[in-house]
């Protein structure tokens, strides 16, 4: 087992309409899992505001807060001391590459992480040309779309791969092939999204060791 595991997307606090656990440490801990970047599930499904407050109040070193960023244009900047925000353009109605989510994001200057289903190719493609320094997340990539993904990660240097729904065959292991360890993230999505599956996954990957602990401790993003 990797000394360090690190879930880049994982999620705090109550989710509508499901009977799922608001701590995650206990689940973390039966995993092995260290620390974990969470975003708080207000801020997906309800307030944003409330969502980020009660996330930035943590205070929990295993809990790296993650908050969203709902640009607006007659707001200021939020003055954040995070390793990296989620932007979830589909779900908040905003355009990814509008004007406002571009100065915020280069005024921010930290890793923005989005749903590969909230954005489209066209979109990040974009946002890499208009911010080319701008490192990207790119979580709850699939499988199926591998081809889509492939070029994407092609056509943007700063682009990093969360895995945790990268569960066919020896797919983790081709994307490494092609794109290098440091460019894959270990992440789970729970516990809306099934968290076994991925530790499973990272412990049984067909990769040298050193490859296996650069993924499982965030790759060269975390």
């Amino acid at each position: 087992m990797p000394e360090l595991i690190v879930d880049a997307h994982r999620l705090i606090g109550p989710v509508p309409f499901d009977d799922l656990p608001e701590d995650p440490l206990p689940e973390m801990g039966r995993l092995g899992i260290h620390r974990a970047h969470v975003t708080h599930t207000l801020s997906l499904y309800s307030d944003v505001r409330a969502g980020n407050e009660a996330l930035l109040g943590l205070g929990d070193p295993r809990l790296v807060p993650v908050p969203v960023l709902l640009p607006e244009t007659f707001e200021p900047v939020p003055d954040w001391d995070v390793p990296m925000v989620r932007l979830c353009p589909d779900r908040h109605r905003f355009e990814l590459t509008g004007p406002t989510a571009l100065r915020w994001l280069a005024a921010l200057g930290v890793t923005a992480a989005v749903d590969f289903e909230e954005t489209s190719p066209g979109q990040l493609i974009t946002l890499a040309r208009e911010l080319p320094e701008q490192r990207v997340l790119l979580l709850n990539p699939g499988y199926r779309r591998l081809r889509v993904i492939a070029e994407l990660m092609v056509a943007i240097p700063n682009l990093w791969l969360e895995i945790g729904t990268v569960n066919t065959q020896r797919g983790v292991e081709w994307l490494a092939g092609h794109f290098g360890a440091e460019r894959l993230v270990f992440g789970t999505g729970a516990p809306v999204m099934d968290d076994c599956g991925p530790r499973f996954l990272l412990d049984h990957l067909d990769l040298p060791e050193a490859d296996i602990a650069l993924i499982a401790s965030g790759g060269g993003l975390l």
